[in-house]
């Protein structure tokens, strides 16, 4: 995902689109701890992702 593409969207789907990326990160986080995660780069996509919606929120809150 890339920020030009959350630039484009409003507040309201960004914030649909944290909730959904939070629930992904939890689901990953519970398959590493019971060792049923093969593709541990996932992991670190959706934290990325989860920081550039906070970043892109942030921008948006500080441009108004």
């Amino acid at each position: 995902m890339k920020a030009s593409e959350l630039r484009a969207k409003s507040a309201e789907d960004l914030q649909k689109e944290l909730l959904e990326l939070r629930k992904a990160q939890f689901g990953l986080r519970m398959q590493v701890a019971t060792q049923q995660l093969t593709n541990t780069s996932q992991l670190g996509k959706v934290r990325k992702d989860i920081a550039r919606i906070k970043t892109v929120q942030r921008e948006k809150v500080v441009a108004k």
